[in-house]
């Protein structure tokens, strides 16, 4: 009798410890552990990063970190930490936080558009990767890989598509830019490329003009017809005369550092550079802005007519009046000018 009263205390011992394990257990890996209100929060793992890293911004997610590490140490990520944007789902145990961040990379959109420099596009970039922009502007710059895809520093900007793509948060320079041309030639498909050809221009001299046309207009109605404007100057030989190509060079110069010209004078037009389509004939060496996609291929289609000047339309605010003799052209011209005159628009 005696021995059973043991055997059932042992018994009975044994019972609680397999349930308080069994509670200790379920507290660590299967019982909720999150702290915060929102459906979803997110982590940003450094390729650098360690778990100590990775700690500190979970610490005010969690109920309970001490009991987050002895899972994590159990199930070896702490000596495991993947780089990457992780998602911690409100409700979630230590056993799916860590299967989450282990291997739940999650995809992010990187836009961007309308940039007028590649340190512009670096930095836009960069606030959206993990790779810094000085990184990124060292990638895009890089003389090798320019030279080997045909590339100068003039004409690098047009390499970038503007569009939005998925890329994983934790991306480096180099594979940003690998993908960045990879996009480049899947754009210049053999579609587009036989249109470059029947207009006469390369790819880097059409998105060279496309860019000045997306200057002159974001008016995609009439892109086509303006770039059917200079390529009936370029057919002629007659100058562009484009405006936002004397800025560009303006905006190159010490002088015009930190200003903004709304109104082109003729001495914009006496400035040397090799992007005033003044003095000088043909395209300029490069694109002197992103251009959106439907400039491009606006060029690419261009609005075959007789115009060979237009102007900005006072009356129709980003819009432009045509005209196929300069006699007219000036009558349009002045029109626009009184406009900027009585907005006291004078630089």
């Amino acid at each position: 009798m005696y021995i059973k009263k043991i055997l059932w205390a042992i018994a009975i011992v044994g019972l609680i410890a397999a349930a308080a394990f069994a509670y200790y257990i379920y507290g660590v890996m299967l019982a909720p552990n999150t702290n915060f209100n929102n459906n979803e929060a997110y982590i940003y793992v450094k390729t650098t990063d360690g778990y100590n890293e990775v700690r500190q911004q979970l610490k005010p997610l969690l109920k309970d970190i001490d009991k987050f590490d002895v899972l994590a140490k159990q199930k070896q990520y702490t000596n495991n930490v993947k780089p990457g944007k992780y998602a911690i789902k409100k409700g979630m145990s230590n056993n799916d936080i860590i299967n989450s961040i282990r291997s739940n990379n999650i995809p992010v959109k990187v836009s961007f558009n309308n940039q007028n420099s590649l340190e512009k596009l670096a930095g836009r970039v960069a606030n959206q990767i993990e790779a810094d922009s000085l990184e990124l502007l060292q990638a895009m710059t890089n003389t090798s890989f320019l030279n080997d895809n045909n590339f100068k520093e003039e004409t690098a900007l047009g390499m970038y598509i503007p569009n939005s793509y998925e890329f994983y948060w934790n991306t480096s320079a180099e594979d940003f830019r690998a993908r960045m041309l990879k996009e480049y030639k899947r754009f210049w498909n053999d579609t587009r490329m036989a249109k470059a050809r029947n207009v006469g221009l390369s790819q880097s001299q059409v998105i060279a003009l496309a860019s000045i046309v997306y200057e002159e207009s974001k008016a995609r109605s009439e892109q086509p017809r303006i770039a059917g404007v200079y390529m009936n100057r370029l057919r002629i030989g007659m100058p562009l005369q484009a405006d936002p190509t004397l800025k560009f060079a303006a905006y190159k110069l010490p002088k015009y550092k930190n200003t903004v010209i709304k109104r082109v004078l003729n001495v914009h037009k006496e400035i040397d550079s090799p992007y005033n389509t003044y003095k000088k004939r043909g395209l300029p060496p490069g694109l002197i802005a992103m251009p959106d996609i439907s400039a491009i291929d606006a060029v690419l289609n261009y609005e075959k007519h007789n115009y060979l000047y237009f102007a900005a339309d006072a009356k129709r605010f980003g819009y432009h009046k045509f005209a196929k003799t300069l006699a007219q052209h000036n009558v349009n011209a002045r029109a626009y000018q009184r406009y900027l005159s009585s907005q006291g628009i004078n630089r």
